[in-house]
């Protein structure tokens, strides 16, 4: 009975996991609205100082002023630690909260049966943190290596800068923050392969998520006993790759002739960017083309990859890669006429494809309402403001220009929709699995016509 109330608390971590981080990005407005956080000396405006910690705390990357040329250095540190911290916040809560409904799930089965189970223990809980402290350091300190090293020898940068911006940059990167110290973000780089590929590469792993981590880690250690993939792991990686390559075709189709992005590269140049720019929506942020030259369909494109954003339990945004391919196994199950989806070779658990549905609709509506009202209230097109929701809402950070010139109402809907879209699929998808109402009674039933 003891663990059957323990769970109980924790059925409804919301209100918690939201106080938590609204104090965080309460507490870095405060710093960032200091005077000595800015190069000119005066205090940042409120709500300047609200969005750039909102969108530092939930790792986006939109911002209303640029980074390198209006905050001080105490300003950039400030923001380096809102994303680290808001980056590791994001892992653990989503990594914890996924623990607590496996171990849910396994007690109302054990139960059933007449079995024991163990509860979440405070164990569970220090190991997978420190598990997750090890992963991000392990992969900031290897990408800030490579980083500093290359701007050091090639960029004609100091030492002392070359490891500062290295630092930043790939702090930023793995928390897939979109943060750069560069006033055209990466478009400097976009030729440089020591430069693009780590970077892309860091934003796939923190965008994977630590339980995908853990499967890699244990099938490369016990390569000999070939364990199982657990789905949620097949699932990521395959359609984060096929995501991927689907992202960079498109790309390379849609911008190879135009002069203001890729028209003026070569070949291999041409390849280099359109990976680069495929990995980017996963939801990192940098741009090393400038995205409000590109086409419109391009746009679109981006429009679709930031939406479904990366795996669950890591830092990318989105409704998470595991939701949009639980659907089209949905669809594919009902098509065929199936009673239950499968997938591979499990049965996925009842409950499950209603939870993705569920999601996927709350998205869509918020991100529909938000482009709505900022369609009524700001001079841009459907596509710029399209695009500027959907990046905000899945926590990316790309920007076809216009995030300084929305107004104040404009900024505080971007805000909200960063602090719903960082928090809003985690602790919904949480409580929905969590949650289990028993019906006493059940009302006719009637077919209504569909389609």
């Amino acid at each position: 009975m003891y663990r059957l109330r323990d769970l109980a608390r924790l059925r409804r971590p919301a209100s918690l996991v939201v106080l938590a981080f609204a104090t965080i990005i309460a507490f870095g407005t405060v710093l960032l609205a200091l005077p000595q956080a800015t190069e000119s000396g005066e205090s940042a405006g409120f709500v300047t100082a609200l969005f750039t910690s909102t969108s530092a705390v939930c790792v986006t990357g939109l911002i209303v002023v640029d980074t390198p040329g209006y905050w001080s250095t105490f300003g950039e540190v400030v923001i380096l630690g809102l994303i680290q911290i808001g980056g590791f916040g994001i892992m653990s809560l989503a990594t914890v909260l996924s623990l607590l409904v496996t171990r849910r799930v396994r007690l109302r089965m054990q139960i059933t049966a007449g079995t024991e189970t163990k509860s979440v223990t405070l164990g569970d809980v220090r190991q997978l943190v420190s598990g997750i402290v090890r992963v991000t350091l392990i992969f900031e300190s290897v990408l800030w290596l490579i980083l500093t090293l290359r701007l050091w020898t090639s960029n004609g940068d100091s030492i002392g800068h070359a490891a500062y911006m290295g630092l930043f940059h790939s702090i930023s990167a793995f928390n897939n923050a979109g943060f750069a110290l560069y006033s055209d973000s990466l478009e400097g780089f976009a030729t440089d392969p020591w430069i693009m590929i780590p970077v892309a590469l860091a934003v796939i792993a923190g965008g994977l998520g630590f339980p995908v981590w853990v499967e890699l880690w244990r099938h490369t250690r016990h390569r000999r006993e070939n364990p199982s993939w657990t789905l949620h792991a097949r699932i990521t990686l395959v359609t984060t790759a096929v995501l991927l390559v689907v992202g960079w075709v498109a790309f390379l189709l849609l911008e190879w002739s135009n002069p203001d992005t890729m028209g003026r590269l070569g070949v291999g140049e041409k390849v280099l960017t359109g990976f680069f720019q495929s990995v980017m929506p996963r939801t990192a942020g940098f741009n090393s083309l400038p995205f409000g030259e590109m086409n419109t369909q391009t746009l679109f494109v981006t429009d679709m990859l930031m939406f479904v954003g990366g795996g669950s339990a890591g830092t990318a945004g989105g409704i998470k890669v595991t939701t949009f391919a639980l659907l089209a196994f949905v669809l594919y199950a009902t098509i065929r006429g199936e009673p239950s989806v499968h997938v591979g070779n499990r049965r996925l658990a009842a409950g499950v494809a209603q939870q993705a549905i569920t999601i996927v609709l709350l998205a869509i509506g918020l991100v529909f309402s938000a482009t709505l009202i900022l369609m009524i209230i700001t001079p841009f097109t459907l596509d710029e403001i399209l695009f500027e929701a959907i990046s905000a809402f899945s926590t990316v950070g790309l920007s076809t220009g216009i995030t300084g010139h929305l107004g104040t109402p404009g900024e505080l809907i971007i805000i909200a929709l960063m602090f719903i879209g960082r928090l809003g699929p985690i602790t919904l998808a949480s409580a929905l699995a969590l949650r289990r109402r028993v019906r006493r009674f059940e009302l006719p039933e009637e077919r209504p016509i569909v389609g």
